[in-house]
């Protein structure tokens, strides 16, 4: 039992013994990874990178992108329902988890809330990737988690060599009776290329397990659109998309209570009548969100003398959702953003090759309703960037300098004024043809956002009251990782350690103060931290047709100095996973994980029972004319296992989907 507490052993273990199986080395394809400027393959990062494109991101999708992305050694989903589901990343979720569109940031209200959505459609998603650990030299102090980037094909590249190209795709499935469409096309001629793609979801209040009957409120109803064009010539593009997002979905353990202020941060909830319900979807309130986006993209080769490459990203967005209550607004969520960056990719200077860049983020933020708990505020972000990498026989180095300051305005409250430089060394070490060992420390910085600084009031969909704090500095995290990969073979694999040290780590801490009505008192606070943890899969391949992987992650966070643990960290988790090619056209997968109790937890936080999740897939493959088609079958928790996810604010109230069978299919062109 005590080896099911670091499931990265049982990995280990097996690592050594397959690499003495393995016969004739088989080569497999090295993404490079778009997030890394220096166009970096996987192998070659410092740092452990996760890639979902092709038949892999297929078989993953899910309605957000938490759930298609969890189960990754070391990421995880805050689930808030079916239409929420963040990332999670060794333990760190919210604005330490930058979610990107093709290196520009979101620029929703997620990093808000638990209960926001990421406005990012995974069924229009081309390819994901995962960088774990702090990003921040790239993408800002607030990376110290990691960094999720979308690759989409809203904005055009190429011109099809034919004069157009497109998919397209449906499934249903059984535990909500969702639907879900998605079509794209992308057609050009000369130098220009147009794209145009949308899609649709409706899902029901989703089963429970062992016939429990319906999870309420759990529904979700999304739509989206997208148009782009882009000129195209010998040395690079420019492109312009426009894209709307329209997402409504139930707000789950949603408690609302008549709450008032008796002095500064001392407030009192009481009882209250709610409102005539939704007729349609029943009692539970719930989120009518919109947003609308500009994506400007470019890359030009050969830009000025001494410079590679130039690459611009520019993402502006108006974003809005309304928390409805019966017929009426309760509170009104607006959030207009843009994220620009550039950067120039230097040629070789003493062996050195680099990207220098800069990028600037303006949001201006507003509330208003029962629920205004943050004031009004203006956001303004900018930051200067060099990364450098050297390589010398087989070694590769990395060097990285960021600085960034950040005002932030706001309405009614003292304006605060904050400042951070982080830095980073690393290498890795190709020791073998197969091999490489990865080593990187890192200093980073995140700067408080404007909800740590000045929220001040109750949040019914959590049933918190949120007190900020507007004399929060800055945190500091250090953290030191070790990586070492096996990158061909028939054995391949991937492991890694990590400690990070983070000081000044802003929390929000439960104070035990029953301030009535369910709600429970949070305030923001800062305190030492640390953070470790291990992570990885082994992957044997033992025949042509059949391939064995074992995965896992742990990671355990603490305060400093007698401080307990951290809330929410997620549980170890075990799995094993079978691919097995019956055919040329037809491919099965069966998987199996264990997700152990977790019992490590912050003070007036309730331990999470373990449980043991059952999946499995069935896809045939093939070609009609010049269309290429997918039929695809798939089973989640098929043992219909009554599981509570620990990284959830809601995890005592809310069950997670019973046993769902899903059936689809998707048509490239």
């Amino acid at each position: 039992m005590q080896l099911m507490r670091h499931p990265l052993a049982w990995a280990v273990s097996l690592a050594f013994v397959s690499c003495a199986w393995a016969d004739e080395p088989v080569r497999l394809d090295s993404s490079v990874i778009s997030a890394s400027p220096l166009s970096s393959q996987r192998h070659e990062m410092t740092t452990p990178v996760e890639v979902l494109e092709g038949d892999e991101l297929m078989k993953r999708r899910a309605a957000t992108i938490g759930e298609t992305l969890d189960g990754l050694p070391g990421v995880n989903s805050s689930s808030f329902g079916p239409g929420v589901g963040r990332p999670v990343i060794r333990g760190l979720d919210g604005a330490r988890v930058k979610v990107l569109s093709d290196g520009v940031e979101v620029l929703d209200a997620s990093t808000i809330s638990p209960d926001h959505a990421v406005t990012i459609e995974p069924l229009l998603a081309e390819r994901i990737e995962v960088l774990k650990g702090p990003a921040s030299l790239l993408y800002g102090g607030g990376a110290i988690g990691g960094v999720v980037n979308v690759i989409d094909k809203k904005v055009p590249t190429r011109v099809p060599e034919k004069g157009y190209e497109g998919e397209a795709e449906i499934r249903a499935n059984s535990v909500a009776n969702e639907g879900a469409g998605v079509f794209g096309i992308t057609a050009g001629s000369g130098n220009f290329a147009v794209r145009a793609e949308g899609s649709k979801s409706q899902a029901n209040e989703y089963d429970i397990p062992s016939s429990a009957g319906k999870q309420e409120g759990a529904y979700n109803d999304t739509d989206s659109f997208s148009l782009g064009g882009s000129f195209i010539g010998e040395r690079g593009y420019i492109g312009l998309a426009y894209s709307e997002q329209n997402k409504r979905y139930g707000l789950l353990a949603h408690e609302h209570a008549d709450c008032h202020a008796h002095g500064a941060g001392d407030w009192h909830c009481g009882s209250h009548d709610d409102h005539d319900h939704d007729e349609e979807h029943g009692e539970v309130p719930y989120i009518n969100m919109e947003q609308k986006r500009w994506d400007l993209r470019g890359d030009l080769q050969d830009p000025l003398p001494g410079f590679e490459k130039a690459r611009l990203r520019v993402g502006h967005n108006q974003y809005r959702h309304d928390e409805i209550e019966g017929d009426e607004i309760g509170t009104r969520f607006k959030n207009d953003a843009t994220d620009a960056r550039i950067e120039l990719t230097h040629q070789p200077l003493f062996g050195w090759r680099g990207v220098l860049g800069a990028q600037t983020l303006r949001r201006d933020f507003e509330t208003t309703g029962e629920e205004a708990y943050v004031p009004p505020t203006v956001t303004r972000n900018h930051g200067i960037f060099l990364l450098e990498e050297y390589s010398a026989g087989a070694w590769r180095y990395e060097l990285g300098l960021r600085h960034e300051w950040q005002n932030i305005d706001a309405e009614g409250a003292r304006d605060t004024r904050h400042d951070g430089t982080s830095v980073s060394a690393g290498a890795v070490w190709t020791f073998a043809p197969e091999y490489s060992l990865g080593f990187s420390l890192s200093r980073s910085q995140r700067l408080p956002t404007a909800e740590e600084l000045y929220a001040n009031g109750p949040h019914a969909a959590s049933r918190t009251v949120e007190l900020g704090d507007a004399n929060l500095d800055e945190e500091t995290s250090h953290n030191a990782e070790l990586t070492l990969r096996k990158f061909a073979g028939r054995t391949t694999f991937s492991f890694s350690l990590f400690r990070n040290q983070v000081n000044d780590f802003i929390y929000a801490a439960d104070t035990g103060h029953d301030v009535g009505g369910g709600y429970r008192e949070i305030e923001y606070r800062q305190q030492d931290a640390v953070l470790t943890g291990v992570e990885g899969e082994v992957r044997f391949q033992a025949s042509e047709a059949t391939a064995f992987t074992l995965f896992g992650d742990h990671v355990r966070g603490k305060l400093r100095d007698g401080g307990g643990d951290l809330p929410r960290i997620p549980a170890d988790r075990l799995g094993v996973r079978l691919e097995q090619r019956f055919s040329p056209a037809i491919d099965g997968q069966l998987e199996f994980y264990r997700v152990q109790r977790q019992d490590s937890i912050a003070s007036y936080e309730s331990e999470t029972a373990g449980y043991n999740m059952l999946g499995a897939g069935l896809s045939y493959s093939g070609s009609l004319s010049q269309t290429d088609y997918t039929l695809y079958l798939k089973g989640n928790n098929l043992l219909d296992e009554k599981a509570r996810n620990h990284t959830s604010l809601i995890k005592d109230e809310v069950l997670l989907p019973g046993r769902n069978l899903m059936v689809g299919v998707r048509l490239a062109f």
